[in-house]
């Protein structure tokens, strides 16, 4: 077994350490979501955090990790004779990004279920992470669905299997913590709201620091037994820590000012729902705790509001997380009671509401920084082209809208989403078909239909059915998957008039908007003057094609071709990479070809690619005034798709309105 790199070695990073030691204290406050560029020691800090967790009293045998003291009555393995507990450390269990639903939640023998009546499960990930910590890495990689099954385990405490009427639950509680790269994509606000607190993490920029952070990790990586015993005294005292402060937490009073402080903070800050109260009542609890104090003071609150409000001031996919520390000051100030708490939210210190543990008390050490050796440094996204000849400076987008829903035609079998129709593993049942591994999703009436022609044969006695292998059918489900939209953006000086260009970013943010909301990849592919770019290659990270979007210069000729076959090439690209995400290109422009030898002639032959290929596309046609040339449409014939404008984008627009009116009167 490697030793893990010590939690109190690594190099500053106080807030993540502060919030996971939080919920080591009380994992009711609702695990932790680590926020921050590569190489800044999420995991290492995550994965140091299992050895300080105090050792657990188990039930021998049992598979679920039942407490000897109050076993729960509904154990699978249950119900528990009273003998010797067994005592083991707290185990900490790692959830792949390519987990199935099986792997997570665990798997009734569905055969053995319908031949002999017998409940045979198979414990999930959540049953193994029941009293430790379950660890996601990557967590905004991680389909939906199995984000959506891990949070509700997390909220209510137990897990729950149904497969065809026969169900198992057992008990799931555990410390959740998460990490992600916001680059490579945002989780949904709603499954945000889900984790009690989050924790922006970033790189120290001093030299000292990172000075400290390289020596400590090649100390490691030459001598880790070495190197962690080395810090076995500061490990030991902030266990010991953690013990003490459990004990202390049942005995905290959280008195009626500081209540009433938290609550006056979630409605300034307008937060939704009332989780936002909660979370931080029970963060500012385990905070006292921490301290070693039985009242809950201002600077708990504080500290507590900066741990569990930041993710949930986001009002839609394009705002970063954040909070106004001066709002939040005058906010405690007003509302602080002077005759229960203390109204002055001084800063975090080491005797403070803070709860931060001082180096010489044995808590983490020193600075910002520290880096994890799973975690490799990756090269920057490339940046927009320079300033050319007749360039202009970048437009604000207009406001974005809701758009009409675009979608590839056909049935694909990409990963899950809500744009394309796709044979995925949820969704509204259209046949059935033989299990292509394990069985999860039995078709009931189709199995019995199988096994029905040969029960004489078999020799069935009673009313019960025989089935075999052979007989059981899946479900073949329909729902929609993600696709890879591919933005080909006309930023030359045809498109360059201010208003219209603001139209034209609107317009392209707001289907960003939309891609946003479907669980689409995206990528932006720019031409203007004599060439063609990749603004940013396919990622799952809207925000980051929204920025680049915002910082697009116009200007000079208008290189239709190259844009397009630029397109093409990073099609062909993306397919190596991922060949089930099915693509949809969408070209925004007049439809203008100038520069080159028949410039025209050109992008009819690189339109005819896409064509060829069957590749979905839709030109949004940008052209504009009196006279219209109509040359977006013919782009689209060439490309093999549809043309819309700009005003038939918006999904409230008089055509669909007329459409409806027209559909409604049909039916009437």
């Amino acid at each position: 077994m490697s030793t893990p790199f010590p939690f109190t070695a690594v190099v500053g990073q106080d807030d993540l350490r502060l919030a996971l030691l939080l919920n080591a204290v009380s994992p009711a406050v609702g695990g932790v979501l680590v926020r921050g560029e590569k190489g800044t020691a999420k995991s290492t800090a995550v994965r140091a955090l299992s050895a300080l967790m105090p050792e657990l009293d188990v039930v021998p045998g049992c598979r679920f990790s039942c407490d000897p003291a109050a076993p729960d009555p509904a154990c699978p393995d249950g119900p528990h004779e009273p003998g010797t507990p067994r005592t083991r450390p707290a185990r900490m269990v790692e959830l792949p990004v390519g987990a199935s639903e099986d792997r997570l939640v665990g798997a009734l023998d569905i055969e053995r279920a319908l031949a002999e009546g017998v409940k045979a499960f198979e414990p999930g990930l959540l049953a193994d992470a029941h009293r430790g910590i379950l660890y996601v890495d990557e967590v905004n990689l991680l389909h939906d669905h199995l984000v959506d099954l891990l949070l509700d385990a997390a909220a209510m405490g137990a897990s729950y299997v149904e497969r065809e009427g026969v169900s198992v639950r057992h008990a799931a509680r555990f410390l959740l913590v998460g990490t992600m790269n916001p680059e490579e994509g945002e989780l949904r606000p709603q499954l945000l709201d889900r984790f009690g607190l989050t924790v922006e993490v970033a790189a120290s920029r001093e030299p000292d620091q990172r000075v400290e952070v390289v020596r400590r990790r090649l100390a490691y990586d030459d001598d880790p037994a070495g190197f962690a015993a080395r810090w076995a005294d500061e490990e030991a005292a902030v266990r010991q820590h953690i013990v003490a402060a459990r004990r202390l937490l049942p005995q905290v009073r959280l008195g009626d000012g500081a209540l009433r402080q938290i609550a006056a903070t979630c409605a300034a800050f307008e937060v939704d729902g009332m989780r936002a109260d909660i979370v931080m009542a029970r963060t500012a609890t385990a905070l006292a705790a921490w301290a070693g104090r039985t009242d809950v003071l201002a600077e708990d609150v504080r500290q507590a509001a900066l741990l569990a409000l930041p993710h949930r001031r986001r009002r839609n996919p394009f705002d970063a997380p954040g909070l106004d520390e001066d709002k939040l000051d005058e906010t405690l100030q007003e509302f602080g009671d002077p005759e229960d708490d203390d109204p002055d939210p001084g800063p975090d210190g080491p005797g403070g509401g803070g709860g931060q543990p001082a180096p010489e008390d044995g808590g983490p050490q020193g600075a910002d920084g520290g880096a994890g050796p799973e975690e490799d440094d990756g090269a920057g996204e490339p940046q927009p082209s320079g300033a050319g000849a007749g360039e202009q400076s970048a437009v604000r987008a207009s406001e974005p809208f809701r758009t009409k829903a675009l979608s590839v035609p056909g049935i694909g079998q990409g990963a899950a989403g809500r744009r394309s129709r796709a044979r995925t593993e949820h969704g509204r049942t259209t046949g059935a078909r033989r299990p292509r591994g394990t069985l999860t999703k039995l078709h009931l009436a189709a199995t019995v239909q199988a096994a029905a022609p040969h029960q004489r044969a078999r020799g069935r006695s009673g009313p019960g059915l025989v089935v075999r292998r052979d007989d059981l059918r899946e479900a073949a489900r329909e729902g929609r998957e993600g696709n890879l939209v591919l933005f080909v953006v006309d930023a030359s000086g045809s498109m360059a008039a201010r208003q219209r260009m603001s139209a034209v970013k609107g317009a392209v943010l707001s289907l960003l908007l939309d891609a946003y909301q479907r669980r689409d990849k995206v990528g932006l592919v720019t031409f203007r003057g004599a060439a063609a770019e990749v603004a940013l290659p396919p990622t799952s990270s809207v925000d980051a094609a929204a920025a680049r979007l915002e910082s697009l210069p116009t200007g000079g000729r208008t290189p239709l071709a190259a844009g397009l076959l630029r397109a093409h090439e990073v099609l062909r690209v993306e397919r190596l990479r991922d060949p089930a995400r099915r693509a949809l290109v969408v070209v925004v422009t007049d439809g203008r070809a100038t520069g080159g030898p028949e410039p025209v002639a050109l992008a009819g032959r690189a339109a005819r690619l896409f064509a060829a290929e069957g590749v979905a596309s839709v030109v949004v046609d940008c052209e504009s005034g009196p006279v219209r040339l109509g040359l977006a449409g013919r782009l689209a014939g060439e490309l093999g798709g549809t043309a819309v404008t700009l005003d038939e984008l918006r999904a409230d627009s008089i055509a669909g309105l007329v459409k409806d009116v027209q559909g409604n009167r049909r039916a009437a």
